[in-house]
Formats: C-alpha cells, sequence, structure tokens
C-alpha cells in the first residue's frame, strides 16, 4: 500500500450517542464556518467518499451537510453513465466540480472506474488502464487551480456490510436501498478487493492521498470523517470529546413542574408564558 495512504486512528471508539449527538453538533459549527470561509473568499472545496455498499457514504455526507447553508454546497450522486458519459470519463466529473464559494460532495466520486466498474465488467481494460494512468495527474492540476480536494473512503467489512443488507431488506422505510446488483457485488468481494488495493497503490500522492476511514461503526466514521476536514481546512488545533455542547441547554421550573434540556427560545418562551 502506498506510503500516502492516510489510515485514520479514531478518538471516538465506544462513543456513546449521547457524546456522538454533542461532538457532531461540535464538529458541524466548525464546518460551518469553513463553509463560510469558502464563501466568502471564493475558494472551492471537493470531499469525495468512496467504499462498497453499505459503507454509509449517504449517511456520512448527511450530517456533513446538516447544518450548512444550502445555496453554498452540493451533493453529487451519478447514476449509470450513457455511452459518452463512459467514453469521456473525466469530462463528467469536470462538469460537476465546485464553483467559487460552492462545496460540493460526490457520493461515489469518478474512482467508481477504478472499482466496481472493472469488478463488475462496466468498463473495458483499456478504459480502466487509461483512467488509473491518468487520474493523478488530472487531480494535481485540478488542485494547483486551486481545488480543496480531500478523497475518503470508508471501509466496512463483510460480516457488518451483511448486516446492513439484512437490516435494508427488513425495514420498509430501507428496502429501495438495497439491489440486486448490490448482491452481484457482494458475490464479487475478492475481486473488488483487488482492484481496490491496486487503486491505493496507484492513486495516492502527497498531494491528493487516499483518507481511509475506518467504518464498521457509522458514528465513529461520521466524526472521524469530518475532524480529519477540520483539522485540515479548519480549526487544526480542535480538540475532540471536550464535552461542551454549542448549544447551551437552560432548566426552569414553573408550577412545580421542572423542565430541562431547554434551547434559549424554548426557555425564554417558558418564563413569558409563566409570567403571563
Amino acid at each position: 500500500m502506498s506510503k500516502d495512504i492516510n489510515k485514520l486512528e479514531t478518538p471516538y471508539k465506544g462513543i456513546s450517542i449521547k457524546d456522538y449527538n454533542v461532538e457532531k453538533r461540535r464538529l458541524q459549527l466548525e464546518l460551518l464556518n469553513i463553509q463560510q470561509d469558502i464563501a466568502t473568499n471564493g475558494k472551492r472545496m471537493c470531499i469525495t467518499f468512496d467504499g462498497r455498499d453499505a459503507a454509509g457514504k449517504g449517511s456520512t455526507i448527511l450530517r456533513f451537510i446538516e447544518n450548512l447553508i444550502p445555496k453554498h454546497y452540493k451533493v453529487v450522486e451519478l447514476g449509470i453513465p450513457t455511452k459518452k458519459e463512459t467514453k469521456y470519463w473525466f469530462k463528467r466529473y469536470e462538469k460537476r466540480l465546485p464553483k467559487e464559494g460552492e462545496i460540493v460532495f460526490f457520493d461515489r466520486s469518478w474512482y467508481n472506474r477504478a472499482t466496481i466498474e472493472p469488478t463488475m465488467g462496466y468498463c473495458s481494460e483499456k478504459q480502466y488502464k487509461y483512467f488509473m494512468n491518468k487520474v493523478l495527474d488530472w487531480e494535481h492540476n485540478l488542485i494547483d487551480k486551486g481545488l480543496m480536494l480531500t478523497k475518503f473512503y470508508l471501509s466496512v467489512d463483510s460480516k457488518h456490510q451483511l448486516e446492513r443488507f439484512q437490516e435494508r431488506l427488513s425495514n420498509p422505510l430501507k428496502f429501495w436501498k438495497f439491489s440486486k446488483n448490490d448482491l452481484h457485488a457482494r458475490k464479487k468481494w475478492k475481486t473488488y478487493t483487488n482492484y481496490k488495493l491496486q487503486m491505493f497503490s496507484h492513486t495516492s500522492s502527497k498531494k491528493s492521498p487516499w483518507i481511509i476511514v475506518e467504518a464498521n461503526s457509522k458514528i465513529e466514521a461520521r466524526l472521524t470523517a469530518m475532524l480529519h476536514v477540520i483539522r485540515r481546512f479548519g480549526a487544526k488545533d480542535f480538540v475532540p470529546l471536550t464535552g461542551i455542547d454549542v448549544i447551551k441547554k437552560y432548566s426552569t421550573q414553573i408550577n412545580g413542574v421542572v423542565f430541562d434540556d431547554l434551547s434559549s427560545l424554548q426557555y425564554t418562551t417558558l418564563q413569558e408564558l409563566a409570567g403571563s
């Protein structure tokens, strides 16, 4: 594996849901600060999320954007490419890269051509080799022109992927997330793994490294990915797990009834009601 790959260690091992929610808000505030800097100064940021089916790419992106300003970000999740897009692979993504003042999140990126496409036979060997030979030069050129690029790979093992597939199939609100293609790809686990390792070896550089996030725990992966972006592009000295919530909570007692965990608005409103 390339020495330029960064496999993140998480400070969030075994985090409780209560602490997760507090930490998520702290990280989201820092992401908002980064977004405001990007929007104000006309910068361009691109964050890609790749990984196997059910690795948690979409849910991680949702936590990134949960409190961002909508007009200054986009989420790109592309479907089946057209014949023209298959032929002109890089152009398919170039036209969806961020404009000035914008962040773009890719739920699966151009690296489909390095993993799932050759695994499933969706591209030719010639197309695969062309991509592998050209992609780093392409990325370096974009970075040299000011693009702030982060490439995440969310790594999930076979056991946890199977559990998530089973949960999707049994949940009437999530069954649509499972497709027969997911099953076919799972049967080719080893083939995909070989292509993944080739991708890590040949498409990671000091300027454009792969960032691998252990994703068997979705909540740990979300926080870990956000922390990496913040330390790289925002508050480099951010300290995890201080326990200090960015949303101050209030409590009050009215007519013998205790109200806890109130927001500022809730607290003020109850006080006004009690005094009326």
